[in-house]
């Protein structure tokens, strides 16, 4: 069993403490993302499941047993790291059986295992080649050879994409996702770009400051999110926030009213850039920039001294210092305590 179960779980720096408290379940199979700002404890949390980093207090258990005493060689985890970490003067099949022979298995079984996971990595005519004559994405499909000939319990992604060029990127995201489909080992991935995370995760655990803020299906996480920072996180454009009046369960927001939560108070109103749509009774918002980019048209404009995008998958002619008016789906509106910042 490759489950992951985090108790009660704190660390400190000296007399910082950066997490406190955490708990979190993974299920045998599952591919869960941890997603975050920088320094929100993502990593911390990946190395401390890992051994590299100690923990003061709770507990980490991978299947049934408790790990927290145990080094990293004996926790039946595997790790892929941002820098692919091979070896120069290795050939890339001794950079993928390298764990194994330290671990003093038979050398046919090394090869074996070697080569199955080249021909899943589509590896198999570079395996005598050094990793100098690899591009970057041949370089890190080895990398994640070298975890999957060990057949750990779980695999370790800590941000393994992030010195690769955009359109690599999404290649490599479809890798992995493949990957695990295939293999079904539990995964357990590192990422601060939220659409990484919502495109390879069977769920998304958005982290910050130390906190888990939410965990949910990608889609659960875009549709209901529970606070402000999660709404805003999660999404590219992010949500747009918009200063709204709650009354009666009425959202009033630049003279126009729109169904709502009950209560009374200051709130933001959030809408998505996709939910914005042309309408002659719509909000008249103040065009700054267009961006088309051939498959949809982003539309930076004011309203009311507040930014908000839209997005339109449509094509249209709009100029600079236009006013259009700009109506939200009422269906997909997101109401938030003002103070507090949770969803209402």
């Amino acid at each position: 069993m490759g489950s992951v179960n985090i108790s009660e779980l704190s660390k400190s720096y000296g007399s910082v403490e950066i997490m406190r408290g955490l708990n979190l379940d993974i299920a045998d199979s599952e591919f869960v993302a941890l997603v975050g700002p920088s320094g929100c404890g993502k990593s911390t949390l990946l190395r401390m499941i890992a051994g590299l980093e100690p923990i003061n207090s709770g507990t980490i258990s991978i299947g049934d047993r408790v790990v927290n005493a145990l080094p990293p060689s004996q926790r039946d985890i595997a790790m892929v790291f941002q820098t692919y970490a091979l070896y120069p003067h290795k050939t890339v099949a001794e950079n993928m059986g390298f764990a194994l022979k330290v671990s003093r298995v038979n050398k046919s079984e090394i090869a074996e295992r070697v080569r199955e996971a080249a021909e899943i990595l589509s590896l198999t005519e570079y395996l005598d080649r050094k990793p100098r004559h690899l591009s970057g994405g041949q370089r890190q499909r080895v990398a994640m050879g070298r975890a999957i000939v060990r057949d750990p319990e779980v695999f370790l992604f800590d941000e393994p994409l992030s010195n690769l060029d955009a359109k690599l990127r999404i290649q490599m995201r479809t890798e992995i996702k493949q990957l695990h489909q295939r293999l079904k080992t539990t995964t357990v991935f590192v990422t601060h770009d939220q659409i990484e995370a919502m495109t390879l995760a069977d769920r998304v655990v958005v982290m910050q400051a130390g906190l888990i803020e939410q965990i949910g299906t990608p889609l659960e996480l875009y549709d209901y999110p529970c606070n402000i920072f999660v709404a805003t996180f999660i999404g590219a454009p992010s949500m747009n926030l918009l200063q709204a009046e709650l009354a009666n369960g009425s959202v009033s927001v630049g003279g126009r009213h729109f169904p709502g939560p009950s209560g009374a108070g200051s709130v933001k109103l959030g809408v998505r850039p996709e939910h914005l749509q042309l309408a002659e009774d719509g909000l008249p918002m103040t065009v700054k920039v267009v961006e088309p980019t051939g498959s949809e048209t982003m539309v930076f404009l004011d309203f009311q001294n507040q930014d908000v995008v839209a997005v339109f998958r449509e094509r249209h002619e709009f100029s600079i210092g236009q006013t259009i008016q700009l109506q939200p789906d009422p269906e997909k509106l997101h109401v938030f305590d003002a103070d507090s910042h949770k969803r209402l």
